[in-house]
């Protein structure tokens, strides 16, 4: 294999989990290692970047206010403007992103995920989604001109119970064909 092939590709991981324990950050790093091994058959090692939101809130909730960009935000959104693909691992309520994710979407605006591949990874706080969570998630970040791969994740309160049983190896399932999607994006979106 070339030395080409083993280049490295930026993989940029936002984890928009406020609460204690962290499910969203749980299914990012699921996500994550699933992306890798994906990118790693296919010839090439991920460098991971990962972005806790939460720890950025107050530097959001200023940015709001005064439209100041603390060096924090700063590196966060560079972080992101530096990756080959994306990872957003979010809680939904009501078919809504966290509030902390919605505020960072607005401050990387329209041009920095522009044609960015983007695998969303959604934590459901019910085990009966809306039929179309999936589709409301993705148009919000299509309105920011990003690329997200056609499988959404979608993990609920039955994933966190049990580690194994049908919901698991569904998650599991899901997890891998999202990878899979997202390496091939990020492949091509490098090319």
């Amino acid at each position: 294999m070339s030395t080409a092939a083993w280049a490295p590709v930026s993989l940029a991981v936002v984890s928009a989990g406020v609460g204690c324990p962290r499910p969203a950050r749980r299914l990012a790093d699921w996500v994550t290692e699933a992306v890798c091994r994906s990118l790693a058959a296919g010839g090439a090692r991920a460098e991971v970047e990962v972005l806790e939101l939460h720890r950025l809130a107050a530097d959001l909730a200023q940015h709001s206010i005064q439209g100041r960009v603390s060096l924090d935000l700063r590196e966060a959104i560079a972080a992101v403007v530096a990756a080959d693909g994306l990872v957003v691992a979010t809680p939904v309520r009501a078919a809504s992103p966290s509030e902390v994710f919605d505020s960072f979407l607005t401050v990387l605006g329209d041009e920095v995920l522009s044609g960015m591949p983007v695998l969303l990874a959604l934590n459901s706080g019910s085990d009966r989604q809306p039929p179309d969570l999936a589709q409301v998630m993705r148009r919000r970040l299509t309105s920011v001109h990003a690329d997200p791969v056609p499988t959404v994740v979608v993990a609920g309160p039955a994933n966190w119970r049990t580690t194994a049983g049908s919901d698991a190896a569904r998650l599991r399932a899901c997890i891998g064909r999202a990878a899979v999607e997202l390496a091939a994006a990020m492949r091509s979106h490098r090319q």
